[in-house]
């Protein structure tokens, strides 16, 4: 069983619980409440040495196309709830279940296709969704087994199938428990987040058949309701801009190490560091050109399924390996000095050895909410 992760960060719903009005902010409220009870009973369940075994898994016969299986929560919390499409089942009349079925189709594909990889598990994994989980429920997760989402308050957040690369992000949770598996904390925990992100987005652009440079680089895009001042949840290629509004805050996210964010929340800033990565990858999709996933999505991939990157990798151990998988896959030259600047230029320095993540040290407890900057 892998960890909760969410694509709404618990920084955005604090704020909108403690600055929206009425139902806002009770639904908010709810949300967090819900994801804090959830993280904390899987950590405990992990604890106890329930955690899927991995490698056990007998493969599934190699046949290049999904199965999914998409069910109705129908507004509780009871997973998976009732089923409503099968695979090569017609059209639902739900388009919420029609978008989260087209959404995990498109997420199989471009690991398929870009990739070679055979669903989440690399060997056929069926990919199972629920929606209308809850209500007003203002979040997506990935909790270790499935894809659930929340049909959002309306006003602030809307349904959460909308944005494909919300589906590939939460998805991609999944690929990194069946892999790297990197630690959901501090700089390890960022990278979680971060390499959600960059295949994500990555799903996004090969669905669109989008070039780096045509791409919006946004996760998110379409979840913020009219009159929001938002366009996203993050931005990869400016991190800090998505959005800027007084329900939701303005975005913290730093783009390099100069803005690093020492928390003692959201297991040690994991939504808000992780801009750094992201703006490292979206710096080296851009150097390159092209198709995003073929190149820099191909060094990304190479490292997050290589075997050599420890769970509990820091920026500067994963960005030296980055440069190992693009020396491996390329040899030297343009790819493995487009890495190499775009990490530096981020303020991260590639390293082969063990280094120390600077929000490690103790740090006073700090009220929900507050961060400290490095």
């Amino acid at each position: 069983m892998g960890v909760f992760c969410t694509i709404v960060p618990p920084h955005v719903l604090d704020h909108l619980a403690r600055n929206g009005a009425g139902v806002l902010s009770e639904a908010a409220r709810r949300t967090l409440e819900h994801d804090a009870r959830e993280r904390t009973r899987r950590r405990l369940t992990a604890a106890l040495g329930a955690t899927e075994q991995i490698a056990g898994k007998a493969p599934a016969p190699a046949g290049g196309e999904p199965e999914r299986t998409l069910y109705d929560a129908r507004h509780h919390d009871a997973l998976p709830g009732r089923k409503v499409r099968a695979e090569g089942a017609k059209a639902s009349k739900d388009i919420g279940v029609n978008r989260a079925y087209d959404g995990l189709g498109a997420t199989f594909e471009t690991y398929l296709k870009a990739f070679q990889r055979y669903s989440i598990d690399g060997r056929g994994l069926p990919l199972t969704a629920s929606v209308h989980y809850l209500r007003g429920y203002n979040n997506a997760f990935w909790n270790g087994e499935q894809m659930v989402f929340g049909d959002g308050d309306g006003e602030i957040f809307l349904d959460f199938t909308i944005p494909l690369d919300v589906i590939g992000h939460e998805l991609t949770h999944g690929v990194t428990q069946y892999t790297a598996n990197l630690d959901y904390h501090g700089q390890s925990g960022a990278l979680n987040e971060s390499v959600s992100d960059v295949f994500g987005s990555l799903i996004k652009q090969y669905t669109l058949g989008q070039t780096a440079e045509q791409a919006d680089w946004l996760i998110g895009a379409g979840l913020l309701a009219p009159g929001v001042s938002g366009k996203a949840l993050r931005s990869m290629k400016e991190p800090g801009t998505a959005y800027d509004d007084p329900r939701l805050g303005k975005d913290p996210q730093p783009g390099s190490m100069d803005g690093y964010v020492r928390t003692s929340e959201d297991e040690g800033g994991v939504h808000l560091n992780s801009g750094i990565p992201n703006r490292a990858f979206y710096l080296l999709a851009a150097a390159l050109g092209g198709n995003a996933w073929e190149r820099a999505g191909r060094i990304w991939y190479d490292t997050l399924t290589g075997g050599a990157l420890p769970a509990n990798a820091q920026f500067a151990e994963f960005a030296g390996a980055t440069a190992a998988a693009a020396t491996a896959r390329y040899g030297e030259g343009t790819e493995v000095e487009a890495v190499t600047t775009a990490w530096t230029t981020v303020g991260v320095t590639p390293t082969a050895g063990r280094t120390t993540d600077p929000a490690e040290p103790a740090l006073p407890r700090q009220q929900p909410g507050q961060t400290q900057q490095a």
